[in-house]
Protein backbone atom coordinates (compact mmCIF):
# COMPACT_ATOMS: atom_id res chain seq x y z
CA UNK A 1 0.00 0.00 0.00
CA UNK A 2 1.20 3.50 -0.80
CA UNK A 3 1.58 5.98 2.01
CA UNK A 4 -1.19 8.58 2.23
CA UNK A 5 -0.55 11.43 4.66
CA UNK A 6 -3.37 12.60 6.90
CA UNK A 7 -3.63 16.42 6.54
CA UNK A 8 -5.58 16.56 9.79
CA UNK A 9 -2.66 15.08 11.73
CA UNK A 10 0.12 17.40 12.88
CA UNK A 11 3.84 16.67 12.96
CA UNK A 12 6.26 18.33 15.39
CA UNK A 13 9.88 18.92 14.38
CA UNK A 14 12.69 21.47 14.53
CA UNK A 15 14.42 23.34 11.71
CA UNK A 16 17.83 24.69 12.70
CA UNK A 17 16.75 24.32 16.31
CA UNK A 18 13.48 26.22 15.85
CA UNK A 19 10.33 24.23 16.78
CA UNK A 20 7.61 24.05 14.14
CA UNK A 21 4.33 22.14 13.78
CA UNK A 22 3.00 21.33 10.30
CA UNK A 23 0.39 18.97 8.81
CA UNK A 24 1.48 15.45 7.98
CA UNK A 25 2.64 15.25 4.36
CA UNK A 26 4.43 18.62 4.46
CA UNK A 27 7.75 18.61 2.66
CA UNK A 28 10.92 19.63 4.48
CA UNK A 29 11.17 22.55 2.06
CA UNK A 30 7.77 23.90 3.09
CA UNK A 31 8.31 23.27 6.81
CA UNK A 32 11.49 25.36 6.66
CA UNK A 33 9.58 28.26 5.12
CA UNK A 34 7.26 28.22 8.13
CA UNK A 35 10.18 29.40 10.29
CA UNK A 36 11.49 31.82 7.62
CA UNK A 37 14.27 29.53 6.42
CA UNK A 38 14.85 29.41 2.65
CA UNK A 39 16.45 26.30 1.19
CA UNK A 40 17.98 26.71 -2.31
CA UNK A 41 16.25 24.86 -5.14
CA UNK A 42 16.64 24.62 -8.89
CA UNK A 43 14.44 21.79 -10.15
CA UNK A 44 11.58 22.34 -7.70
CA UNK A 45 8.52 24.39 -8.68
CA UNK A 46 5.27 24.91 -6.73
CA UNK A 47 3.09 23.83 -9.67
CA UNK A 48 4.95 20.54 -10.21
CA UNK A 49 5.25 17.28 -8.30
CA UNK A 50 8.12 16.28 -5.99
CA UNK A 51 11.26 16.22 -8.08
CA UNK A 52 14.58 15.78 -6.22
CA UNK A 53 16.62 15.91 -9.43
CA UNK A 54 19.19 18.66 -8.96
CA UNK A 55 20.02 17.76 -5.30
CA UNK A 56 20.83 21.37 -4.42
CA UNK A 57 18.24 21.34 -1.63
CA UNK A 58 20.13 18.74 0.43
CA UNK A 59 19.66 19.01 4.22
CA UNK A 60 20.90 17.03 7.23
CA UNK A 61 18.73 15.43 9.91
CA UNK A 62 19.32 14.02 13.38
CA UNK A 63 23.11 14.15 12.88
CA UNK A 64 22.85 11.29 10.38
CA UNK A 65 25.62 10.90 7.84
CA UNK A 66 23.54 10.89 4.65
CA UNK A 67 21.81 14.14 3.61
CA UNK A 68 18.32 14.06 2.07
CA UNK A 69 16.57 16.34 -0.38
CA UNK A 70 14.22 18.90 1.12
CA UNK A 71 11.97 19.00 -1.95
CA UNK A 72 11.51 15.25 -2.21
CA UNK A 73 10.95 14.24 1.42
CA UNK A 74 8.15 14.86 3.89
CA UNK A 75 8.83 15.70 7.51
CA UNK A 76 8.22 13.17 10.28
CA UNK A 77 7.56 13.36 13.99
CA UNK A 78 10.46 14.57 16.11
CA UNK A 79 12.98 15.01 13.31
CA UNK A 80 15.69 17.65 13.73
CA UNK A 81 16.47 19.29 10.38
CA UNK A 82 19.66 21.26 9.70
CA UNK A 83 19.65 23.38 6.55
CA UNK A 84 22.80 25.43 7.03
CA UNK A 85 26.17 23.84 7.72
CA UNK A 86 29.62 24.01 6.15
CA UNK A 87 29.18 20.51 4.79
CA UNK A 88 25.89 21.40 3.10
CA UNK A 89 27.37 24.62 1.75
CA UNK A 90 30.20 22.69 0.09
CA UNK A 91 27.84 20.03 -1.30
CA UNK A 92 25.60 22.65 -2.88
CA UNK A 93 28.52 24.65 -4.19
CA UNK A 94 30.08 21.57 -5.80
CA UNK A 95 26.77 20.65 -7.47
CA UNK A 96 26.47 24.16 -8.86
CA UNK A 97 30.07 24.11 -10.10
CA UNK A 98 29.45 20.80 -11.87
CA UNK A 99 26.32 22.23 -13.56
CA UNK A 100 28.26 25.31 -14.62
CA UNK A 101 31.03 23.10 -16.02
CA UNK A 102 28.69 22.04 -18.84
CA UNK A 103 26.87 25.35 -19.11
CA UNK A 104 27.63 28.06 -21.71
CA UNK A 105 29.42 31.08 -20.23
CA UNK A 106 27.39 33.70 -22.05
CA UNK A 107 25.35 35.27 -19.28
CA UNK A 108 25.61 38.80 -20.65
CA UNK A 109 23.94 37.80 -23.93
CA UNK A 110 21.47 35.30 -22.45
CA UNK A 111 17.78 36.19 -22.42
CA UNK A 112 17.64 35.09 -18.77
CA UNK A 113 20.45 37.38 -17.62
CA UNK A 114 19.54 38.87 -14.17
CA UNK A 115 16.43 36.65 -14.14
CA UNK A 116 18.12 33.24 -14.07
CA UNK A 117 17.75 30.85 -11.14
CA UNK A 118 21.14 29.25 -11.81
CA UNK A 119 22.86 32.63 -12.05
CA UNK A 120 21.24 33.71 -8.78
CA UNK A 121 22.44 30.58 -6.96
CA UNK A 122 25.95 30.94 -8.40
CA UNK A 123 26.10 34.47 -6.99
CA UNK A 124 24.78 33.38 -3.58
CA UNK A 125 27.41 30.66 -3.35
CA UNK A 126 30.16 33.02 -4.53
CA UNK A 127 31.06 31.06 -7.64
CA UNK A 128 32.96 33.62 -9.69
CA UNK A 129 35.36 31.27 -11.48
CA UNK A 130 35.14 27.72 -12.78
CA UNK A 131 36.49 24.93 -10.57
CA UNK A 132 36.01 22.43 -13.39
CA UNK A 133 37.01 22.76 -17.03
CA UNK A 134 34.05 23.96 -19.04
CA UNK A 135 32.83 21.20 -21.31
CA UNK A 136 29.76 22.85 -22.76
CA UNK A 137 28.41 21.06 -25.81
CA UNK A 138 27.77 22.92 -29.02
CA UNK A 139 24.16 22.14 -29.85
CA UNK A 140 22.70 24.66 -32.28
CA UNK A 141 20.26 27.27 -31.02
CA UNK A 142 16.91 26.62 -32.70
CA UNK A 143 14.18 29.21 -33.29
CA UNK A 144 10.82 27.48 -33.71
CA UNK A 145 8.11 29.35 -35.66
CA UNK A 146 9.23 32.75 -34.34
CA UNK A 147 7.78 31.61 -31.01
CA UNK A 148 10.12 29.42 -28.95
CA UNK A 149 13.91 29.34 -28.83
CA UNK A 150 15.67 26.16 -27.71
CA UNK A 151 19.29 26.51 -26.59
CA UNK A 152 19.78 23.11 -25.01
CA UNK A 153 23.44 23.64 -24.11
CA UNK A 154 21.99 25.67 -21.24
CA UNK A 155 19.69 22.88 -20.04
CA UNK A 156 20.23 21.89 -16.39
CA UNK A 157 18.09 18.73 -16.76
CA UNK A 158 15.59 19.75 -14.11
CA UNK A 159 12.73 18.12 -16.08
CA UNK A 160 10.36 21.01 -15.36
CA UNK A 161 9.53 21.47 -19.05
CA UNK A 162 8.95 17.74 -19.48
CA UNK A 163 6.40 17.59 -16.69
CA UNK A 164 4.57 20.69 -17.91
CA UNK A 165 4.37 19.28 -21.43
CA UNK A 166 3.62 15.68 -20.45
CA UNK A 167 1.45 15.99 -17.34
CA UNK A 168 0.01 19.50 -17.07
CA UNK A 169 -0.69 20.20 -20.75
CA UNK A 170 -0.72 16.50 -21.87
CA UNK A 171 0.80 17.46 -25.24
CA UNK A 172 3.86 15.21 -24.88
CA UNK A 173 6.06 17.02 -27.38
CA UNK A 174 9.05 17.13 -25.00
CA UNK A 175 10.58 14.02 -23.48
CA UNK A 176 13.86 12.64 -22.11
CA UNK A 177 16.49 10.39 -23.61
CA UNK A 178 19.49 8.29 -22.46
CA UNK A 179 20.88 7.96 -18.93
CA UNK A 180 23.66 9.18 -16.67
CA UNK A 181 25.87 11.90 -18.20
CA UNK A 182 24.17 11.39 -21.59
CA UNK A 183 20.72 12.12 -20.13
CA UNK A 184 19.03 14.94 -22.04
CA UNK A 185 15.76 16.77 -22.57
CA UNK A 186 14.70 16.45 -26.19
CA UNK A 187 11.94 15.76 -28.68
CA UNK A 188 11.33 12.31 -30.16
CA UNK A 189 14.00 11.50 -32.73
CA UNK A 190 15.42 15.05 -32.27
CA UNK A 191 12.58 16.50 -34.32
CA UNK A 192 11.79 20.18 -34.48
CA UNK A 193 8.81 21.21 -32.35
CA UNK A 194 6.84 21.78 -35.54
CA UNK A 195 7.15 18.07 -36.31
CA UNK A 196 5.82 17.07 -32.88
CA UNK A 197 2.37 17.56 -31.33
CA UNK A 198 3.62 20.86 -29.83
CA UNK A 199 0.94 23.57 -29.66
CA UNK A 200 3.42 26.34 -28.79
CA UNK A 201 1.62 27.14 -25.55
CA UNK A 202 4.85 28.45 -24.01
CA UNK A 203 4.48 26.48 -20.79
CA UNK A 204 7.96 25.01 -21.14
CA UNK A 205 9.53 28.45 -21.59
CA UNK A 206 7.60 29.91 -18.67
CA UNK A 207 8.88 27.28 -16.26
CA UNK A 208 12.49 26.87 -17.45
CA UNK A 209 14.83 28.14 -14.68
CA UNK A 210 17.58 29.09 -17.13
CA UNK A 211 17.76 30.11 -20.82
CA UNK A 212 17.40 26.65 -22.35
CA UNK A 213 13.83 27.29 -23.55
CA UNK A 214 12.54 30.83 -23.94
CA UNK A 215 10.38 33.07 -26.06
CA UNK A 216 11.78 34.40 -29.34
CA UNK A 217 12.66 38.07 -28.88
CA UNK A 218 11.79 40.01 -32.05
CA UNK A 219 12.52 43.54 -30.84
CA UNK A 220 15.61 43.84 -33.04
CA UNK A 221 13.60 42.71 -36.05
CA UNK A 222 10.88 45.25 -35.27
CA UNK A 223 13.43 48.07 -34.97
CA UNK A 224 14.67 47.33 -38.49
CA UNK A 225 11.09 47.67 -39.77
CA UNK A 226 10.86 51.07 -38.09
CA UNK A 227 13.76 52.31 -40.21
CA UNK A 228 11.50 52.24 -43.28
CA UNK A 229 9.45 55.43 -43.22
CA UNK A 230 7.25 54.22 -46.09
CA UNK A 231 5.70 51.54 -43.88
CA UNK A 232 2.95 52.50 -41.46
CA UNK A 233 3.30 51.05 -37.98
CA UNK A 234 0.00 50.00 -36.45
CA UNK A 235 -0.32 48.73 -32.86
CA UNK A 236 -3.12 47.18 -30.88
CA UNK A 237 -3.17 46.72 -27.14
CA UNK A 238 -5.21 44.41 -24.92
CA UNK A 239 -6.55 45.88 -21.63
CA UNK A 240 -4.86 43.07 -19.69
CA UNK A 241 -1.47 44.50 -20.64
CA UNK A 242 -1.85 47.16 -17.93
CA UNK A 243 -1.76 44.74 -14.99
CA UNK A 244 1.04 42.74 -16.63
CA UNK A 245 3.22 45.85 -17.01
CA UNK A 246 2.52 47.01 -13.47
CA UNK A 247 4.96 44.37 -12.23
CA UNK A 248 7.70 46.39 -13.91
CA UNK A 249 6.13 49.87 -13.80
CA UNK A 250 3.72 50.09 -10.82
CA UNK A 251 2.21 53.45 -11.80
CA UNK A 252 1.54 52.60 -15.46
CA UNK A 253 -1.93 53.11 -16.96
CA UNK A 254 -3.44 52.35 -20.35
CA UNK A 255 -3.13 56.02 -21.31
CA UNK A 256 0.59 56.02 -20.49
CA UNK A 257 1.06 52.80 -22.47
CA UNK A 258 -0.59 54.42 -25.50
CA UNK A 259 1.68 57.47 -25.19
CA UNK A 260 4.76 55.23 -24.91
CA UNK A 261 3.78 53.28 -28.02
CA UNK A 262 3.44 56.52 -29.97
CA UNK A 263 6.88 57.63 -28.72
CA UNK A 264 8.30 54.36 -30.05
CA UNK A 265 7.27 55.50 -33.54
CA UNK A 266 3.87 53.92 -34.11
CA UNK A 267 1.48 55.81 -36.39
CA UNK A 268 -1.74 54.36 -34.93
CA UNK A 269 -2.67 52.68 -31.66
CA UNK A 270 -5.91 50.73 -31.40
CA UNK A 271 -7.85 49.01 -28.63
CA UNK A 272 -7.65 45.24 -29.15
CA UNK A 273 -11.23 44.96 -27.87
CA UNK A 274 -12.41 46.10 -31.31
CA UNK A 275 -10.93 42.98 -32.92
CA UNK A 276 -12.08 40.79 -30.04
CA UNK A 277 -15.67 42.04 -30.33
CA UNK A 278 -15.59 41.58 -34.11
CA UNK A 279 -14.48 37.97 -33.62
CA UNK A 280 -17.37 37.46 -31.20
CA UNK A 281 -19.85 38.86 -33.71
CA UNK A 282 -18.58 36.60 -36.50
CA UNK A 283 -18.61 33.61 -34.17
CA UNK A 284 -22.26 34.23 -33.26
CA UNK A 285 -23.19 34.41 -36.94
CA UNK A 286 -21.26 31.21 -37.58
CA UNK A 287 -23.15 29.38 -34.81
CA UNK A 288 -26.49 30.57 -36.19
CA UNK A 289 -25.53 29.49 -39.73
CA UNK A 290 -24.52 26.03 -38.51
CA UNK A 291 -27.76 25.64 -36.57
CA UNK A 292 -29.78 26.49 -39.68
CA UNK A 293 -27.79 24.21 -41.97
CA UNK A 294 -27.50 21.34 -39.53
CA UNK A 295 -23.71 21.39 -39.57
CA UNK A 296 -21.61 20.12 -36.68
CA UNK A 297 -21.69 21.85 -33.31
CA UNK A 298 -20.10 22.93 -31.09
CA UNK A 299 -17.78 25.29 -32.91
CA UNK A 300 -14.25 24.95 -31.52
CA UNK A 301 -12.03 28.02 -31.34
CA UNK A 302 -9.08 29.18 -29.26
CA UNK A 303 -7.18 32.16 -27.92
CA UNK A 304 -4.24 31.20 -30.15
CA UNK A 305 -3.52 29.32 -33.37
CA UNK A 306 -2.23 26.48 -31.19
CA UNK A 307 -5.80 25.36 -30.48
CA UNK A 308 -6.37 24.61 -34.15
CA UNK A 309 -3.08 22.72 -34.28
CA UNK A 310 -4.15 20.71 -31.21
CA UNK A 311 -7.43 19.64 -32.82
CA UNK A 312 -5.88 18.76 -36.17
CA UNK A 313 -3.17 16.65 -34.55
CA UNK A 314 -4.99 15.03 -31.61
CA UNK A 315 -8.65 15.07 -32.70
CA UNK A 316 -8.69 15.17 -36.53
CA UNK A 317 -12.26 13.82 -36.48
CA UNK A 318 -13.28 17.18 -34.97
CA UNK A 319 -11.52 19.31 -37.60
CA UNK A 320 -14.87 20.22 -39.15
CA UNK A 321 -15.90 21.75 -35.82
CA UNK A 322 -13.13 24.35 -35.99
CA UNK A 323 -14.27 27.92 -36.54
CA UNK A 324 -13.75 29.26 -40.05
CA UNK A 325 -13.92 32.91 -38.95
CA UNK A 326 -11.06 35.38 -39.08
CA UNK A 327 -8.21 34.96 -36.65
CA UNK A 328 -7.22 37.69 -34.21
CA UNK A 329 -4.47 39.00 -36.51
CA UNK A 330 -6.77 38.92 -39.55
CA UNK A 331 -9.45 40.89 -37.72
CA UNK A 332 -6.87 43.43 -36.61
CA UNK A 333 -5.71 44.02 -40.18
CA UNK A 334 -9.21 44.09 -41.67
CA UNK A 335 -10.56 46.65 -39.20
CA UNK A 336 -7.93 49.26 -40.06
CA UNK A 337 -7.58 48.60 -43.76
CA UNK A 338 -4.16 50.25 -43.95
CA UNK A 339 -1.94 49.37 -46.90
CA UNK A 340 1.84 48.91 -46.69
CA UNK A 341 1.60 48.49 -42.94
CA UNK A 342 3.13 46.42 -40.19
CA UNK A 343 0.64 45.30 -37.57
CA UNK A 344 2.01 44.68 -34.09
CA UNK A 345 -0.06 43.25 -31.24
CA UNK A 346 1.22 43.58 -27.69
CA UNK A 347 0.22 40.32 -26.00
CA UNK A 348 0.52 38.68 -22.61
CA UNK A 349 2.28 35.45 -23.49
CA UNK A 350 4.35 33.84 -26.20
CA UNK A 351 1.54 31.42 -27.10
CA UNK A 352 0.04 34.34 -29.04
CA UNK A 353 3.27 34.74 -31.03
CA UNK A 354 2.68 31.42 -32.79
CA UNK A 355 1.80 32.08 -36.45
CA UNK A 356 1.56 35.82 -35.80
CA UNK A 357 4.69 36.71 -37.80
CA UNK A 358 3.68 36.18 -41.38
CA UNK A 359 3.11 37.96 -44.64
CA UNK A 360 -0.53 38.83 -45.07
CA UNK A 361 -2.08 39.74 -48.43
CA UNK A 362 1.35 40.64 -49.79
CA UNK A 363 1.54 44.14 -48.31
CA UNK A 364 0.91 43.57 -44.61
CA UNK A 365 3.02 42.02 -41.87
CA UNK A 366 1.87 40.82 -38.49
CA UNK A 367 3.90 40.50 -35.33
CA UNK A 368 3.04 39.75 -31.73
CA UNK A 369 5.34 41.08 -29.01
CA UNK A 370 5.24 39.77 -25.46
CA UNK A 371 5.19 41.91 -22.34
CA UNK A 372 8.90 41.33 -21.86
CA UNK A 373 9.67 42.50 -25.38
CA UNK A 374 7.59 45.64 -24.85
CA UNK A 375 9.43 46.41 -21.61
CA UNK A 376 12.75 45.99 -23.42
CA UNK A 377 11.68 48.37 -26.18
CA UNK A 378 10.60 50.97 -23.62
CA UNK A 379 13.88 50.78 -21.73
CA UNK A 380 16.06 50.80 -24.85
CA UNK A 381 14.23 53.91 -26.06
CA UNK A 382 14.82 55.59 -22.70
CA UNK A 383 11.10 56.26 -22.25
CA UNK A 384 10.07 57.07 -18.67
CA UNK A 385 6.64 55.54 -19.12
CA UNK A 386 5.28 56.30 -15.64
CA UNK A 387 5.71 60.07 -16.15
CA UNK A 388 4.02 60.25 -19.58
CA UNK A 389 0.69 62.03 -20.16
CA UNK A 390 -2.43 59.97 -20.77
CA UNK A 391 -2.84 59.09 -24.44
CA UNK A 392 -5.97 58.03 -26.31
CA UNK A 393 -6.67 55.18 -28.72
CA UNK A 394 -7.23 55.97 -32.38
CA UNK A 395 -10.78 55.41 -33.53
CA UNK A 396 -11.57 52.42 -35.69
CA UNK A 397 -14.49 51.60 -37.97
CA UNK A 398 -16.31 49.05 -35.86
CA UNK A 399 -18.62 46.83 -37.93
CA UNK A 400 -22.32 46.76 -37.13
CA UNK A 401 -23.15 44.45 -34.26
CA UNK A 402 -24.23 40.91 -35.08
CA UNK A 403 -27.91 39.99 -35.12
CA UNK A 404 -26.82 36.80 -33.38
CA UNK A 405 -24.12 37.75 -30.82
CA UNK A 406 -22.10 34.86 -29.44
CA UNK A 407 -23.28 35.70 -25.92
CA UNK A 408 -26.75 34.53 -26.98
CA UNK A 409 -25.42 30.98 -27.31
CA UNK A 410 -24.02 28.56 -24.78
CA UNK A 411 -20.24 28.86 -24.59
CA UNK A 412 -17.80 26.71 -22.63
CA UNK A 413 -14.27 27.96 -21.96
CA UNK A 414 -11.57 25.43 -21.07
CA UNK A 415 -8.19 26.32 -19.61
CA UNK A 416 -5.21 24.29 -20.77
CA UNK A 417 -4.99 21.29 -23.05
CA UNK A 418 -5.49 18.65 -20.36
CA UNK A 419 -8.96 20.05 -19.71
CA UNK A 420 -9.47 20.48 -23.44
CA UNK A 421 -8.93 16.74 -23.94
CA UNK A 422 -11.73 15.96 -21.50
CA UNK A 423 -14.11 18.28 -23.31
CA UNK A 424 -13.14 16.89 -26.72
CA UNK A 425 -14.00 13.40 -25.44
CA UNK A 426 -17.45 14.62 -24.36
CA UNK A 427 -17.98 16.08 -27.83
CA UNK A 428 -17.03 12.78 -29.46
CA UNK A 429 -19.39 11.00 -27.09
CA UNK A 430 -22.21 13.38 -28.03
CA UNK A 431 -22.50 14.67 -24.46
CA UNK A 432 -21.43 18.29 -24.95
CA UNK A 433 -24.36 20.71 -25.10
CA UNK A 434 -22.32 23.86 -25.71
CA UNK A 435 -22.62 25.79 -28.97
CA UNK A 436 -19.05 27.11 -28.71
CA UNK A 437 -15.99 25.63 -26.98
CA UNK A 438 -13.08 28.04 -26.55
CA UNK A 439 -9.65 26.63 -25.70
CA UNK A 440 -7.37 28.88 -23.66
CA UNK A 441 -3.70 27.81 -23.81
CA UNK A 442 -2.81 28.56 -20.20
CA UNK A 443 -4.05 26.05 -17.59
CA UNK A 444 -4.47 28.87 -15.07
CA UNK A 445 -6.35 31.02 -17.55
CA UNK A 446 -4.07 34.02 -16.93
CA UNK A 447 -1.52 33.70 -19.70
CA UNK A 448 2.11 32.85 -19.06
CA UNK A 449 4.88 35.27 -18.28
CA UNK A 450 7.94 34.09 -20.15
CA UNK A 451 11.46 35.29 -20.77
Amino acid sequence: MSYKPDPNKNVNLTVNGIPVTVPEGTRILEAAKKVNVSIPVLCDHPELCKRALCRICMVEYDSRGKPVTACGNDVWEGVNIVTNSERLFQIRKTILEMILAVHPQDCLTCVRNTNCELQKLAAEYDISSASFENEAKKNPKIIENDTIVRDMDKCVKCNRCVEVCQEIQTIRAINTSHRSHEYEICTAYKQTLSDTPCVFCGGCAAICPVGAICGHDQTDEIRSVFDDSSIKKIAQVTPALVSALQREFPAVTMGKIISAIRMLGFDKVYDAMAAINAIGSELGEEVQARKKSGKKLPIICGCTEGASRFIKHSYPELADNLSVGKSFKQQFASLTGEKQAVYISFVLCIAQKYKASSANAGDKMNFALSTKEFVRMIKLAGIMIETLPEGQFDSVNVPKGSAHPVRAFKKETVHGYAQARKVMETILAGKCDADVVEIMSCPAGKGCSTP
